[in-house]
C-alpha cells in the first residue's frame, strides 16, 4: 500500500508542477483514507479549480473552508469558485468570511477583488486591490486589475497612471496596450502610435499579443481619422484573436431555430411570478443598451444591476439539462416542462441582495435577447426594452469590439461576415419573439434616442410605469459603476459620433452590406 504521506507530497508535487491532472488524480486516491484532510480537500479544489471541472471544484472547497473555517485561503478559494459559476450572492457571503479573518496575502486580496467585481461591488473590489497593491507594488497583475476597476469606476486619469507603472514592471502586459489606447481619444500630439509599433515584431507567434496591439492601433487610427490603417489593423487583431476559438456558425444558426421552433408560447395567466421588479435591457451588443441603462438607472426609484448571467442559469438549472453549455438544444427542448414561476422567483432570489433596496432594478445582459420567451412566460409583468441600431454599424461595432475571450456568445465577433450572419439570426428571432409576445417588447430606436433625448426618456420611463424625473436627462452626472464595454463613454453627455460611424469604412464593408441586403435586412440611408 502507497504511503499516504508520499502520495500527498507527489500530489502537492504535481500542483506546484502546473500538473494538474496528475495533482486531482493523486488527491481524490488519496481522500478515502483521509476524508477529514482539509488540505487534501483544498488541493484537489484547486486542481479541479485549474481544470475548469467546476463541480468537484466546489465540493472540495466547500468541504475544505467547513473543515477549516479559519483558513481565510480556503474561504477565499471557495468564493472565487462560487463566483466562476456564477452564483455571486452565495460568493459574497464566503468572501465576506474571508475578510474577516487573517492573515489576508495580496493574492487573497486580489481574488477577493475579482469576486466583488464580478458582483458588480466596485467601490468593494477597488479598496481591495489598493491593498493587494500596496503589499506587492511590484506585482504588475495587481496593478492591472487595480486600473480596469479604476475605469468601471470613472477614474480615468488614475488608472492611466497603474497602467503605466504595470507596463514599466511588465512591458510585454500585452492587454495594458490596449486599455492604455481605449481610455481616452489619442490626438496627433499625444498618442501610442510609435510604442505600439515597436512592440509589434516581439509579437510575432503570440496571437495574445498581436490580438491587444493590432487592435490598440486599430483604435489609435479611428482617433486619428486614418480608416484603411485602422481598419487593416481591426482585422489582423481580430483574426489574431479568432485563431484562439473554434466558431461555428451553423451550431448557432441550429440553436436559433430552435428557438424558434421549441420555446413555448405564452401561459395563462398567473402561471409566472408576479414581481414587477425586474426591466430587462437587450439587443445585439454594442446597440445602446448600456445609454438606456443609464438613462433609466438614473431615476431614483431603479437600480442598475449589471449584465446578468443570473437568468440564464436560473433556466438552465429548471429545465434539469446537465449538457455542459448554458443554452444549448437540450435546454431548449427541456423548458416545456418547466414550473414557470419557481423560474422567475428562482431568478429574483439568485439577484439578492443587490436588488433588494430600490422597488426596481435593471439587468441589462444583451444576450437576453436569446431567453425573451422564457422570460416573458416566468415574469409576465417585468419591462423588456430592445434597442436596435443601424444594422451596419451594428455589425462594424460588434466587430470592433474586443469582447472577454472566454465568453460564449461572441465568438461570431472575430469575423465580419460571421457578425453579419449572427445579426441576421438575431433581427429573425426578434420577430418571432414579437409576434407571439405582442405589447410586451418595447423596442427603441437607438438613432431617435439620440436625436431625441426627452421625448425617448420619456417614452422609456412611461412602459416602465415610472414617473418622470429630471435626473434622467443628466445620466452622465449617474456615478453608479459601468462594467460594460462603454465604460468610458457613459460619463459624458449623449453624443451622435457614433451614428452613421459605418461610412467612415464604406469601401471596406461592401460584403457585409451585400450580405445583410441579401437577408432581407432593411439598411438605413
Amino acid at each position: 500500500m502507497t504511503d499516504p504521506a508520499k502520495l500527498y507530497a507527489r500530489a502537492t508535487s504535481a500542483y506546484n508542477q502546473r500538473n494538474w491532472r496528475e495533482a486531482l488524480g493523486l488527491s481524490m486516491q488519496l481522500l478515502p483514507q483521509a476524508p477529514n484532510h482539509a488540505e487534501l480537500h483544498f488541493l484537489a479544489g484547486l486542481a479541479a479549480l485549474e481544470l475548469q471541472q467546476m463541480s468537484p471544484a466546489l465540493q472540495y472547497l466547500q468541504r475544505a473552508a467547513n473543515l477549516y473555517p479559519l483558513r481565510a485561503d480556503y474561504a477565499t478559494q471557495f468564493a472565487k469558485a462560487l463566483s466562476m459559476v456564477n452564483l455571486s450572492a452565495d460568493a459574497m457571503v464566503v468572501a465576506e468570511r474571508a475578510l474577516a479573518l487573517s492573515p489576508l496575502d495580496a493574492h487573497a486580496l486580489d481574488t477577493l477583488g475579482v469576486i466583488f467585481t464580478r458582483a458588480n461591488a466596485h467601490e468593494r473590489a477597488t479598496a481591495l486591490y489598493e491593498r493587494a497593491v500596496s503589499l506587492a507594488p511590484e506585482h504588475a497583475n495587481y496593478r492591472y486589475n487595480l486600473a480596469k476597476s479604476l475605469v468601471f469606476l470613472g477614474r480615468m486619469d488614475d488608472a492611466e497612471r497603474e497602467l503605466g507603472v504595470c507596463l514599466r514592471l511588465a512591458p510585454d502586459y500585452w492587454g495594458v496596450y490596449l486599455t492604455l489606447s481605449q481610455l481616452r481619444k489619442q490626438s496627433l500630439a499625444s498618442n501610442h502610435l510609435e510604442p505600439l509599433h515597436a512592440r509589434l515584431p516581439k509579437s510575432a507567434g503570440n496571437p495574445l499579443a498581436q490580438m491587444n496591439l493590432h487592435l490598440a492601433l486599430a483604435k489609435e487610427y479611428e482617433d486619428l481619422a486614418d480608416y484603411p490603417r485602422a481598419f487593416e489593423h481591426l482585422v489582423a487583431g481580430k483574426a489574431a484573436a479568432g485563431s484562439m476559438r473554434h466558431y461555428s456558425p451553423r451550431q448557432d444558426e441550429a440553436l436559433f431555430e430552435k428557438l424558434i421552433q421549441a420555446s413555448p408560447g405564452p401561459q395563462p395567466v398567473g402561471a409566472g411570478c408576479s414581481s414587477d421588479e425586474p426591466i430587462f435591457v437587450i439587443g445585439m451588443p454594442r446597440s445602446g443598451t448600456t445609454l438606456v441603462e443609464r438613462i433609466i438607472s438614473s431615476h431614483p426609484d431603479v437600480h442598475a444591476a449589471g449584465e446578468l448571467q443570473n437568468f440564464g442559469i436560473a433556466l438552465k438549472r429548471a429545465s434539469g439539462s446537465r449538457t455542459p453549455q448554458l443554452l444549448d438544444i437540450d435546454t431548449i427542448e427541456r423548458t416545456r416542462e418547466i414550473d414557470w414561476q419557481k423560474l422567475g422567483e428562482a431568478y429574483l432570489a439568485s439577484t439578492r441582495p443587490d436588488t433588494s433596496h430600490k422597488p426596481r432594478f435593471i439587468d441589462k445582459l444583451p444576450h437576453n435577447f436569446l431567453y425573451l420567451g422564457a422570460i416573458a412566460n416566468a415574469l409576465p409583468n417585468a419591462r423588456i426594452i430592445c434597442l436596435r441600431r443601424d444594422p451596419m454599424d451594428t455589425c462594424l461595432s460588434n466587430f470592433r469590439q474586443l469582447f472577454a475571450v472566454t465568453s460564449p456568445n461572441h465568438d461570431y465577433s472575430y469575423d465580419l461576415l460571421d457578425t453579419g450572419r449572427y445579426y441576421i439570426l438575431f433581427d429573425r428571432l426578434m420577430a418571432h419573439w414579437k409576434q407571439l409576445f405582442p405589447g410586451r417588447i418595447l423596442e427603441v430606436d437607438y438613432e431617435t434616442l439620440v436625436d431625441s433625448q426627452e421625448a425617448g426618456s420619456r417614452q422609456l420611463l412611461a412602459f416602465c410605469d415610472l414617473p418622470w424625473n429630471d435626473a434622467c436627462l443628466h445620466f452622465e452626472d449617474n456615478q453608479a459603476p459601468a462594467t460594460t464595454a462603454s465604460a468610458v463613454q457613459v460619463r459624458e453627455p449623449i453624443y451622435r459620433r457614433a451614428v452613421q460611424r459605418w461610412k467612415q469604412y464604406e469601401t471596406q464593408l461592401t460584403g457585409l452590406r451585400e450580405l445583410l441586403e441579401s437577408a432581407g435586412i432593411a439598411l438605413k440611408p
